[in-house]
């Protein structure tokens, strides 16, 4: 070993103290001739073990960031269920009136906003009673609507309460279009679920499609007018279809109100109307 480390440094001195083209030059020149199938097969030969290396190296990152991201979609998810439950009656009943404000709330009307004090009976009916009645100025056969859509109609007044049908009610429809065709017939429910509703009676010559908004038609004609006013939002369309044999389409509408959770709601009174 000795011996080695004194000829390498013979070696270098006289590299430094040779010209270019020295004998030394000459044999390093030579050396690096020799040796260079051998340094060029080395490379081939650890090419693939660098790139398999680098392949792993790359897997573990990704699924590192696999990882992080699964728990900040997590944390976000449980956030988001944490502001849901945040949420109070107070908070609902705020959005009911900035919703009475909205440019499609119509002019002529105005909203008494009410808790829900009795749930839905059950059976073939589907109502709620809320906390206004005639002495608030509520009249029969007024529109009721959440903060996310219409609701229903009001269907008995008392003092100080009302009974509202809701459109899961299998005797209550409602006139409604699509927002983005024009295309009119009446949302009413439907039998796939008991939250299910239909847009029935739209001929199969008018277009109806998938995620097209629904919306009340409040037709007018003459001195008769539709009991609902125009534009209240009712849900989007899920699936569309049609039967050679059917005089109408089939169309399943998602209702934007939740009626399985109806704690309050916004009774839309005339403004002409004796108030209480």
């Amino acid at each position: 070993m000795g011996g080695l480390v004194v000829l390498a440094l013979v070696l270098i001195t006289l590299s430094f103290r040779q010209s270019g083209d020295g004998p030394v030059a000459s044999a390093q020149s030579a050396a690096a001739i020799v040796l260079r199938p051998f340094t060029v097969a080395g490379e081939r030969v650890a090419q693939p073990f660098r790139d398999a290396y680098g392949w792993f190296d790359s897997l573990l990152t990704a699924r590192s960031d696999a990882r992080r991201l699964r728990a900040e979609n997590e944390a976000l998810r449980q956030q988001v269920i944490q502001n849901q439950f945040a949420a109070n009656e107070s908070a609902k009943l705020k959005a009911l009136l900035d919703f009475r404000d909205g440019p499609r709330f119509p002019a002529d009307y105005r909203g008494l906003a009410a808790a829900v004090i009795a749930r839905p009976s059950g059976g073939f009916t589907q109502d709620v009673v809320v906390a206004v009645g005639s002495s608030d100025g509520v009249t029969l056969d007024a529109p009721v609507v959440s903060a996310d859509g219409f609701l229903g109609r009001v269907t008995r007044v008392y003092s100080r309460s009302s009974r509202v049908t809701l459109l899961t009610d299998e005797q209550l429809a409602v006139s409604a279009l699509d927002v983005k065709t024009g295309a009119a017939g009446i949302v009413r429910h439907g039998r796939a679920s008991a939250s299910a509703l239909v847009f029935d009676r739209v001929p199969k010559k008018l277009e109806v499609g998938v995620g097209d908004t629904i919306v009340t038609a409040g037709w007018r004609s003459s001195k008769l007018a539709s009991l609902y006013p125009k534009g209240i939002p009712i849900g989007r369309v899920t699936s569309v279809g049609q039967a050679d044999t059917d005089l109408w389409k089939q169309v399943q509408v998602e209702p934007f109100a939740n009626f399985d959770a109806i704690d309050a709601v916004l009774v839309l009174v005339r403004k002409d109307a004796a108030g209480p």
